[in-house]
C-alpha cells in the first residue's frame, strides 16, 4: 500500500522533510511508525505521539487503507 506521511516539529527535522510518500506493508499506524522511526531515528515511543489518518485522530491499531494520509504529531513545548 502507499501512504502519504506528514511530519511536524522535531520529526520533520529528524526526517529531513515534512512529507513523504511511502510504499509499505504496514497495516496499522503503529507498524508504520515503527518502520519510519527505525529509518529516520525518531527518538519517541509511539505512545508519546498522536496519530491522525485522513484528518481524524485515531488509535495506534487503526486499520490503514491504501493512499491514506498519516500524520505523526510529536510532543511539543510552548512558550
Amino acid at each position: 500500500m502507499s501512504y502519504t506521511l506528514l511530519y511536524f516539529a522535531s520529526l520533520a527535522d529528524r526526517a529531513g522533510r515534512a512529507e513523504e510518500v511511502r510504499d509499505s506493508g504496514a497495516a496499522t499506524p503503529r507498524d508504520l511508525y515503527a518502520e519510519v522511526a527505525r529509518e529516520h531515528g525518531f527518538p519517541f515511543a509511539a505512545e508519546r505521539l498522536r496519530v491522525a489518518v485522513n484528518g481524524a485522530f485515531v488509535g495506534w491499531d487503526h486499520a490503514l487503507s491504501d493512499r491514506d494520509e498519516v500524520v505523526f504529531l510529536p510532543p511539543v513545548s510552548g512558550g
